[in-house]
């Protein structure tokens, strides 16, 4: 007969305590196996989308992490704000000009080129693009920024995806139709928050349920999902986000009758109004600045000029997420290893003990075996099987389930962190999972094969 049939058999006979113990090893496998793809959906979220179209994120001294946290992924608070100025020094002198003539106020020295526009020339393929923040729409960020933002940026695996719109456009800076108060939302705000082109929303200042503004902003847009943080953001006209209250800064200029038509444009949306001037340039500030030097070699150059500064700091995303990966996920992802780990040994000392139970019921069916012919190896060979058996089973009942609840929650996951999911979304650590619960069930199904192989065929029949 054939030794994969007897040792199934074998396996049959104690049916209960066989399924106990292929359950106890599944949930262990099942645990290892959702750890490392849970690890490998954060990896790939966070890796993902630290490639966003730029190679610098730029804002106030502090932690260059979590102003990463707080640019790209909306998941930190800003420390504090760069004056308007700064965010000009990375123009040639025409658009410095062209922007104090627009917008009026002070400028020191409008008439040179900004100090880092060497290395973001727009002509030669270099991007600088404001991010204002500090408001939100429900529980979701509102970013203030620059049509360029969604004209020009672009996403996905190799970065080469623009932005697309399920339904209208982006937002402009000014339009006949809504003045400075237009905005586009990310795919998930637009399902949760239920809104859709055509309606108008308030800003709440500074937290979720702080106080809401009064002028509100018309939605020309929606994103079609792209499996980045943008899914989850709104974004507003810069201009309109400005002439909000509490986002001009006090003008150190004394410029007092200007500040004052300022002033009354804004307090004038409080009776309905719309404002349609400006906020002046001294009175601005941004959160942040995404750039993209002209060429890629002035990514690390523009990074040390700019921080060995007094004012600002440049952090690039890739390295930061990075660094969060090293210090803060790994070192969970190992903790949680762990103690799986220990599950899965605890279902192998399982399989040990169920065999081995057994074996004193089985003396005399061994002995009958090698009576009529069986070596002491080829009944070693048959509780080994037998072990394997429960090894293989539990293994991929374990990876199944594993998967299984992957797959259920595969519309969650991917709203969440952008991470499109199947039942088939391996990492490649789970191909050493079956080896080693394999190793791990011959080394269990090793004593009791010893007690096979030793078992005295005369005493065992004698009995």
């Amino acid at each position: 007969m054939n030794l994969f049939k007897i040792a199934w058999r074998n396996a049959q006979q104690r049916g209960l305590s066989t399924l106990l113990t292929t359950i106890s090893l599944a949930l262990g496998v099942g645990l290892v196996v959702l750890v490392l793809s849970i690890h490998g959906i954060v990896s790939d979220a966070f890796q993902r989308n630290a490639t966003v179209g730029y190679n610098l994120v730029v804002g106030a001294k502090g932690s260059p992490l979590q102003l990463t946290l707080n640019t790209v992924y909306y998941l930190s608070q800003p420390v504090e704000n760069l004056p308007y100025d700064y965010y000009l020094e990375f123009f040639g002198q025409e658009e410095r000009e062209r922007q104090l003539a627009a917008y009026g106020g002070h400028l020191d020295e409008p008439d040179r080129p900004g100090k880092f526009s060497l290395y973001t020339g727009s002509d030669s393929g270099g991007l600088v693009i404001p991010v204002c923040l500090g408001d939100y729409f429900g529980e979701y960020r509102v970013v203030g920024t620059t049509p360029a933002f969604l004209d020009n940026l672009k996403h996905g695996p190799d970065v080469d995806q623009p932005y697309e719109f399920r339904e209208g456009r982006n937002f402009q800076t000014h339009s006949e139709e809504n003045g400075f108060f237009e905005a586009v939302v990310g795919s998930r705000v637009a399902s949760t928050m239920n809104i859709k082109v055509g309606d108008t929303f308030n800003p709440t200042h500074g937290d979720p349920d702080g106080k809401g503004h009064d002028l509100g902003f018309k939605i020309v847009g929606v994103l079609k999902p792209t499996g980045t943080p943008n899914d989850r953001a709104t974004f507003v006209n810069m201009e309109g986000f400005y002439l909000m209250e509490g986002h001009a800064k006090p003008s150190e200029h004394g410029d007092e009758e200007e500040e004052a038509e300022v002033e009354e444009e804004v307090v004038a949306g409080d009776e309905g109004a719309v404002p349609n001037t400006p906020l002046p340039l001294d009175q601005r500030e941004v959160t942040a600045i995404l750039l993209r030097p002209s060429q890629t070699m002035f990514a690390m150059m523009l990074q040390n000029v700019i921080n060995e500064g007094l004012q600002a700091q440049a952090a690039t995303p890739i390295g930061e997420i990075s660094k969060l990966m090293e210090q803060f996920v790994d070192p969970i992802r190992y903790v949680l290893l762990l103690i799986t780990a220990i599950t899965c040994i605890v279902a192998g000392v399982g399989i040990l003990v169920s065999i081995y139970n057994s074996m004193n019921d089985r003396r005399r069916d061994i002995a009958v075996m090698r009576a009529l012919g069986a070596r002491r190896g080829t009944v070693m060979w048959i509780i080994l099987l037998e072990s394997g058996m429960i090894a293989v089973l539990g293994g991929l009942l374990g990876w199944i389930a594993a998967h299984g609840a992957i797959a259920l929650a595969s519309g969650t996951i991917e709203d969440r962190t952008g991470v499109p999911v199947n039942f088939f979304s391996t990492t490649s650590a789970e191909l050493y999972v079956l080896p080693l619960v394999l190793g791990l069930a011959a080394i269990a199904g090793f004593v009791p094969a010893l007690v096979a192989y030793r078992t005295d065929v005369s005493r065992a029949l004698a009995s």
